[in-house]
């Protein structure tokens, strides 16, 4: 299976703007991409169900036609902890179900760009996180950081719980949340120093954001993570 997953080093770094970016990227390769965004806490009830703002993005972006349902399989309206939201709606988050649900979307794809939900270690049930999904779905995983107080240490450990799990790291975004920031690039030099995998792009504070302008400033991993070996990077 072709595809990365997409964490961040906490909630709010900018996960979906960059996947979105991601896939604009993999578009422009002249790739069929599609979306997965396996659970969402913090939706809205419409006609249709409830519906999450991050997941009908992708959506709208991939050029794979694909049933809401199937991009977003556990989706909760309270803006809560997933396996808190699950619980109060007595619902339990099957990893086997969202196992099945990429294979669905990637029977119809030539990547998929799957977004989790909140950090590394998120819960989704009493005995599983984030962590045991990305293990299960098995495609390299890329991690955003959000630029602000702390990140240095929130994207270190990250990065080495991600290799604990046995998962490649394809590479790192750097995301940057608010107009100013003291020291940035140094923030930014000591990662470089620190990460030994690519620095996929550096996102500078956009007024407006713009997945085309998100995506001129990415590099699309190595070919040895996630892509098939004619794709041209």
């Amino acid at each position: 299976m072709q595809g990365y997953f997409i964490t961040g080093t906490d909630t709010d770094v900018g996960k979906t703007w960059i996947s979105l970016g991601m896939i604009e990227a993999l578009k422009r390769q002249g790739c069929k991409v599609g979306v997965m965004k396996p659970v969402s806490a913090g939706c809205e009830t419409t006609s249709d169900g409830l519906r999450n703002e991050d997941a009908v993005r992708l959506q709208r972006h991939s050029n794979v036609e694909l049933d809401y349902d199937v991009i977003n399989p556990y989706a909760f309206e309270p803006a809560i902890a997933p396996h808190i939201a699950a619980a109060e709606a007595g619902i339990l988050i099957d990893i086997e179900t969202l196992h099945n649900g990429l294979q669905t979307i990637a029977a119809q794809s030539d990547c998929v760009v799957v977004e989790g939900a909140g950090g590394w270690q998120v819960p989704l049930n009493d005995f599983q996180t984030m962590t045991d999904l990305a293990k299960r779905l098995e495609l390299p995983v890329v991690l955003v950081v959000g630029l602000r107080l702390g990140c240095l240490n929130h994207a270190l450990l990250s990065v080495e719980a991600i290799r604990a799990s046995g998962l490649p790291l394809a590479g790192w975004v750097v995301n940057q949340l608010s107009p100013q920031m003291d020291h940035m690039e140094e923030n930014i030099r000591t990662l470089e120093q620190m990460i030994d995998t690519p620095l996929l792009g550096y996102i500078p504070w956009l007024a407006t954001l713009d997945v085309a302008a998100i995506a001129d400033r990415l590099t699309l991993p190595p070919k040895r993570h996630g892509l098939r070996p004619d794709w041209t990077i």
